[in-house]
């Protein structure tokens, strides 16, 4: 049957849930039947003049609520039997659909796990972390800290990051937030109108897509290449009405790349002709092994958004991040964040500052900076020893390594076998804006031991042998032997 809905650009509903909600009730209503072909998502937004991102996060809003379900190769369908809704109730329509995280998959204990982008627990300082804690629990601040704060952040742990910062020039420039990701989810609500147009990295880290679709963004990919986002596709993406540009410009997740010097100042030129807004995602900053030092964005722009993060040179089960920007939009975004969740406990604030003060901080990050070298140069001899026909680029710093496999090997296909031999990762169509990226996978290396690495990349090279030799035995002609 035809495809239809009237999708209204002025609603507060972001476009996705609206074409969601329309094949809702298409297939409740059996006009779409048990088994029926959906239209291929690339057709199916040419056909409504809409994002291919758009059409995907609707067709996972009915994955995620049971109504349909994607076969690789295939296509997605109509479920043959919908799950039972609660007698009197359609939770269907009762829940709010998103579009689904991407969770980290392959959690079997024997498995090598690329999939998951997150630091070492072997190498966390437990014990001078446990010291500090007590040192914060047994002052004379303790009754105070266990009180209500202010929804600004910690104040001392502002004042401590203002001093370590070259960007904020007081206290009111410097919002505290639980993680980055809710430095996202809070610049989202302050920044994003239904239907706005936001300029994202391709291939983008799924969260931070989710977030924008979720407040009604009409993404943009701007691809990334061994050098990072490419002025040429952001200049396109400007052209195109993007008010709003999201950049992680040193080792972006997934690919790793990082922007040089030269066209940080190129970037941040065009965006300010453009008159558009620029968030600078400074996570992984300081995890650099080797290459020349580059200038954040926000030196070059005061009006750049910045955000930071202890989750990745501290810990990430600690969630403490922060946003710098211009003091009219800490003053707006506080405003969310206090009706999100009041403040960020302060305890957790306390501990990581009391962590930072005593000289920890900066050792533990030390460390991993030089256990990061090893692993980088583990990764980079078994990648060219096992990977040969990818394409790859070893990045500077960081914790992920991007692969292309080529040969028209789809990564998630592909995803089961690794598994089963005992070595999992992201592939890449969960870090997809418009194109496919079919073909591409994220590594993670950090969370690994250096042994652990040379196996696993033997292993994924081995399943990728086995499938081109497969596809090349598939595709010969008749006669062939």
């Amino acid at each position: 049957m035809e495809i239809r809905p009237e999708l209204n650009a002025d609603s507060r509903l972001p476009i996705y849930r609206q074409l969601g909600e329309y094949l809702q009730n298409l297939i409740e209503a059996g006009s779409l039947r048990p088994g029926e072909k959906l239209p291929p998502t690339r057709e199916l937004a040419g056909h409504l003049g809409l994002n291919r991102t758009t059409v995907s996060a609707a067709y996972e809003m009915l994955e995620a609520g049971g109504l349909i379900h994607g076969e690789v190769g295939r296509g997605s369908f109509v479920r043959n039997g919908p799950a039972k809704q609660a007698e009197g109730l359609n939770w269907s329509y009762a829940l709010a659909q998103s579009p689904t995280p991407s969770a980290a998959a392959g959690s079997r204990e024997n498995l090598i796990n690329f999939s998951s982008s997150r630091p070492s627990e072997r190498q966390f300082p437990v014990a001078e972390f446990r010291e500090c804690c007590r040192e914060v629990l047994a002052s004379a601040e303790m009754r105070s800290l266990m009180q209500l704060g202010s929804p600004a952040g910690y104040e001392p742990l502002r004042q401590y990051l203002l001093r370590r910062s070259s960007v904020a020039r007081e206290t009111d420039d410097i919002l505290i937030t639980n993680g980055c990701q809710q430095a996202v989810d809070l610049l989202s609500r302050a920044l994003v109108k239904p239907g706005m147009k936001v300029a994202v990295e391709e291939p983008v880290y799924p969260g931070l897509k989710n977030l924008f679709l979720e407040a009604g963004a009409e993404l943009i990919g701007v691809e990334v290449g061994p050098s990072g986002a490419e002025p040429y596709s952001l200049r396109r993406a400007l052209e195109a009405g993007a008010k709003l540009v999201v950049l992680t410009p040193s080792f972006q997740n997934p690919t790793g790349a990082t922007i040089p010097d030269a066209a940080r100042r190129q970037i941040v030129a065009m965006v300010r002709a453009a008159g558009a807004i620029l968030i600078e995602n400074d996570i992984y900053s300081e995890l650099a092994y080797a290459g020349p030092e580059t200038t954040r964005l926000k030196a070059l722009e005061p009006n750049v958004i910045l955000l930071g993060s202890f989750s990745k040179i501290a810990f990430p089960g600690v969630r403490c991040g922060w946003i710098v920007a211009p003091k009219p939009v800490i003053a707006r975004v506080t405003e969310f964040k206090q009706l999100a969740d009041l403040h960020t406990d302060q305890l957790s604030q306390a501990f990581l500052l009391r962590f930072a003060e005593s000289g920890a901080l900066a050792a533990h990050q030390k460390n991993m900076v030089v256990a990061g070298r090893e692993k980088i140069r583990a990764v980079s001899e078994a990648a060219r020893k096992h990977l040969e026909g990818c394409t790859y680029t070893i990045p500077d710093g960081g914790m992920n390594l991007w692969v292309d496999l080529g040969d028209g090997l789809d990564a998630a296909a592909l995803r089961g076998l690794a598994q089963r031999a005992g070595v999992d990762y992201m592939p890449g169509r969960q870090f997809s804006v418009a194109r496919a990226l079919d073909t591409g996978l994220r590594l993670s290396f950090v969370g690994l031991e250096v042994s652990e690495i040379r196996r696993g990349l033997e292993i994924l090279g081995n399943v990728v042998r086995e499938a081109r030799t497969s596809r090349a035995g598939a595709l010969a002609p008749a006669g062939w032997v």
